[in-house]
């Protein structure tokens, strides 16, 4: 029971230091957070998002336009290896 005592009374400052300093700043952080991915995408991030949908788009609308070009020029481009040097 002696080490128990000693134990206790040695993480007594410990204990009150983080339950009165860190404690309310990590729980108060965690609630900001929290509500901040609530919140949704704000005004400027969706307009980002849709620029960034818009530009996929039209890379993906080129891809298939060089896909298209080269199935007509040579047919089997899609199975062919790369050369050996």
């Amino acid at each position: 029971m002696d080490f128990f005592s000693e134990l206790f009374r040695f993480m007594t400052v410990p204990m009150i230091i983080f339950m009165v300093i860190v404690a309310p700043i990590w729980i108060t952080m965690h609630y900001k957070s929290v509500n901040r991915a609530n919140q949704g995408l704000s005004l400027e991030e969706r307009e980002l998002l849709d620029d960034l949908i818009s530009q996929s788009e039209q890379l993906a609308a080129r891809i298939d336009t060089l896909e298209s070009l080269l199935d007509e020029r040579s047919e089997h481009w899609r199975s062919s290896e790369e050369p050996k040097t």
